[in-house]
């Protein structure tokens, strides 16, 4: 008897069914989360495509524009960010963009077929004076029709609060590794800085965007581990983007190894296990994955990417390459109907 997508996956183990109420759960051990990860392939993405089809159409894809407005000269000591004053990158430190050229990439970004526009400034936490300028550049920004996100290192909770009034929607601060690994990654704030600021985010009543990076030189109980701390966030994070390290000149982990496709694929599929109403982002990184291994990551679950040329940093895949993919595979945009313009 053929087995249809809405049947729910093989049992294994002390997993929980995709049919068990609720799906929506914060009480993961990170044991769980390992006999998850361990899955035969084909169980885990099976498992998982259960789970995005029960929440989401499983051939839309949500369309974020990031742009970064204030480049370089961040105090921390993030090892793989070629933004740090500390390590010799090109990316030198440089003044905040003016609104309204942000507000003029926003509109190019719309017209592209964005829906989210992300904006990025190196900083450890802004200034209130600085935020003044983001909190225009916000107001301007979600005036144009966007959703609005920004990701500007740590916050207090009154910081927080004036970029909800401003109509920020979304807040990226991502927790990156693992709590057991983080002090090999970054040492000038702790696990309990991003933890508080996520904390802040929430109870502004902004939407929050968390996630980690792949590649850092952290181990399977480590992934497994930042699994369960961002599944056992009540709520969930709204997004959680899943990042491939870029390894940068310049920085600690230029010379990191990259990490299999497959085993990149696996985190996605368990983030839409454990989290299976949040949208997945598959983000930094996919320029270097060809076009099949992209594929499996939207069949594991993924239903959002950057789009436009350059992240933060790093190079993205061409608006006309996603455009093509999305055409070969019958994505459309979130909500859209349609392919991207």
């Amino acid at each position: 008897m053929a087995i249809r997508l809405t049947d729910p996956a093989p049992a294994a183990g002390n997993l929980p069914s995709p049919d068990a109420h609720p799906d929506i759960r914060h009480d993961w051990t990170r044991a769980a989360a390992e006999a998850l990860l361990a899955l035969p392939f084909n169980d885990l993405v099976f498992r998982a495509q259960i789970l995005h089809r029960r929440y989401f159409d499983a051939n839309e894809v949500q369309l974020s524009t990031l742009l970064n407005i204030k480049d370089g000269g961040c105090p921390e000591d993030c090892k793989y960010c070629a933004q740090s004053a500390r390590y010799d990158t090109e990316f030198k430190a440089k003044k905040l963009m003016d609104t309204a050229a942000v507000v003029a990439k926003a509109r190019e970004a719309r017209a592209a077929g964005a829906q989210r526009f992300c904006m990025g400034a190196a900083w450890r936490s802004p200034r209130d004076h600085e935020l003044d300028a983001v909190c225009a550049m916000v107001a301007e920004v979600k005036a144009l029709g966007l959703e609005t996100c920004a990701t500007l290192g740590m916050l207090s909770a009154p910081q927080a609060a004036r970029l909800k009034d401003a109509g920020l929607d979304y807040y990226n601060h991502n927790l990156d590794t693992s709590e057991e690994y983080y002090g090999e990654v970054i040492t000038t704030r702790t696990y309990r800085d991003r933890l508080d600021t996520l904390a802040c985010v929430r109870d502004a009543g902004m939407k929050v965007c968390c996630g980690g990076i792949l590649g850092l030189g952290e181990g399977e109980a480590d992934r497994a581990s930042l699994l369960v701390t961002l599944a056992n966030l009540d709520p969930h994070p709204e997004s959680v983007p899943v990042n491939m390290l870029v390894a940068i000149e310049g920085t600690p982990y230029a010379d990191n190894a990259p990490i299999d496709p497959i085993d990149f694929v696996r985190i996605i599929a368990a983030a839409r296990v454990m989290m299976p109403a949040s949208v997945v982002r598959f983000a930094a990184g996919r320029l270097t994955l060809d076009a099949a291994t992209q594929a499996l990551a939207f069949l594991a679950g993924a239903n959002s990417i950057f789009y436009g040329e350059k992240l933060l940093t790093t190079p993205n895949p061409e608006a006309r390459e996603d455009r093509e993919l999305f055409a070969r595979l019958g994505l459309r945009p979130m909500g859209d109907g349609s392919a991207p313009a």
